[in-house]
C-alpha cells in the first residue's frame, strides 16, 4: 500500500516535508528528521501511522540499546524460578520480552517505525541499526533465532539540534 501522506488537520506539513516522506515511503528507506526540540518532529511519525489508519501505537519506537532489546527478564525471575523447580527454566523464551524492532519485524502489517533521538544514542548503535533494517533481519543470540521482517516498515530517525546558547562569564 503506497500512502501519499498531504499532512492533516493536526499537522502542517510543508511541501518539502511532504516530498521527503513520500519519498522515503515509496522508495523503503528511513527518513532521517532533524530539528530544534519541540518543532514536530516525533509527531510525523504518529501523523504518518494515523494516515495509514494504523493504531497511532503502531509507531514502535526504539530504544537506544539495540534492535531486539534490550531482552528484559519478563516477570518471574529465572534464578529464583530454577531454585524453586519451575519447568518454565528450561526455555529461554518464558523470560524474553521483544523489544520495538522485534515487534516490528513481527507484525502481520507494515508499521511505522520511529527511532528518536539517534543522536543520544552510543556511537555504535546507528550503523547497527541501519545494517538491520537495511538486511530486514538480526540474529537474536540469546534465543539463538533469526528475526526476519514479514514487512518493510516506514522508518522515521528523529535527531535533535540544540540552538547555540550564548555562554555566561
Amino acid at each position: 500500500m503506497i500512502l501519499r501522506f498531504k499532512g492533516s488537520p493536526s499537522y502542517v506539513s510543508t511541501d518539502d516535508l511532504t516530498l521527503a516522506v513520500n519519498a522515503a515511503i515509496t522508495l523503503q528507506r528511513p527518513l532521517l528528521v532533524k530539528g530544534e526540540p519541540g518543532t514536530g518532529k516525533t509527531m510525523l511519525a504518529l501523523e504518518v501511522a494515523v494516515a495509514r489508519r494504523a493504531d497511532p501505537g503502531m509507531a514502535h519506537q526504539v530504544d537506544h540499546q539495540g534492535p531486539a532489546g534490550p531482552l528484559r527478564v519478563r516477570r518471574g525471575d529465572p534464578l529464583r524460578d530454577s531454585q524453586l523447580g519451575d519447568e518454565r527454566v528450561h526455555d529461554i523464551h518464558n523470560y524474553i520480552v521483544r523489544g520495538m524492532l522485534w515487534q516490528a519485524f513481527s507484525a502481520d502489517s507494515p508499521v511505522v517505525l520511529l527511532i528518536d533521538e539517534i543522536d543520544k544514542a552510543d556511537i555504535e548503535f546507528p550503523n547497527d541499526l541501519l545494517r538491520e533494517l537495511d538486511r530486514m533481519e538480526f540474529y537474536v543470540y540469546e534465543t539463538r533465532e533469526l528475526v526476519k521482517a514479514k514487512h518493510r516498515p516506514i522508518v522515521f530517525i528523529t535527531r535533535t539540534t540544540r540552538r547555540n546558547c550564548p555562554t555566561r562569564s
